[in-house]
């Protein structure tokens, strides 16, 4: 008895935390959207080279994901936009603790784009529809939201190198796709977490 009355509390908590958070002015989500562009530049420091690819292994799509996850569409997808923007501008936070326009240009600029349409999706499929909330759909959602990235990120690798369909893919997917799953699926073990199974209504 004492373990369910736990777990109602629980569950009561989580949907009054996002009841909260939709009810929230706009200083206050600006600012957690804000939160969210500083924890992805922070987890952008987490940078693995590797030697076949001119494009590193970085802790960014966890960030990202959650973003999305935890803000809703519009203002997950914001806090990439100030991730972008800010680093473009000056703020050290880019993968190496770069900055800077050539960094959005160069050949792994793609992949920075792609993270405002993949935060913004999956931020609005999860507060749209209950169901997306139960893990495994969670776990399709993340994979959905990586995806997005790959197709900006590659798109923009093959412009520049000039390379075709299937060294693109070689150079700017499959490595990553072991690691990326990885991020996903703890992605989705904690949005399913601390996601309330209803669509909250303010």
């Amino acid at each position: 008895m004492q373990l369910a009355n736990t777990i109602d509390k629980y569950k009561h908590f989580r949907y009054m935390l996002f009841r909260r958070r939709d009810e929230l002015s706009i200083p206050y989500k600006l600012c957690l959207a804000f939160a969210f562009a500083c924890l992805t530049g922070l987890s952008a420091q987490i940078r693995i080279p590797l030697p076949f690819t001119p494009v590193p292994v970085t802790g960014q799509v966890l960030a990202v994901l959650l973003s999305g996850v935890s803000l809703g569409g519009c203002y997950g997808g914001l806090s990439q936009v100030f991730y972008i923007g800010l680093g473009v501008v000056g703020i050290p936070w880019f993968s190496g603790a770069g900055s800077g326009l050539s960094h959005i240009a160069g050949i792994t600029g793609g992949y920075l784009v792609g993270f405002v349409p993949s935060a913004l999706v999956i931020g609005w499929l999860t507060d749209r529809y209950d169901f997306i909330r139960r893990f495994h759909f969670q776990l399709l959602l993340m994979a959905v939201g990586v995806s997005i990235i790959y197709i900006f990120g590659s798109f923009q690798l093959a412009v520049i190198m000039r390379v075709g369909f299937w060294e693109t893919i070689k150079l700017a997917v499959f490595p990553f796709i072991p690691v990326d799953l990885i991020k996903a699926a703890v992605a989705a073990c904690i949005s399913a977490s601390i996601l309330p199974k209803k669509v909250v209504s303010v």
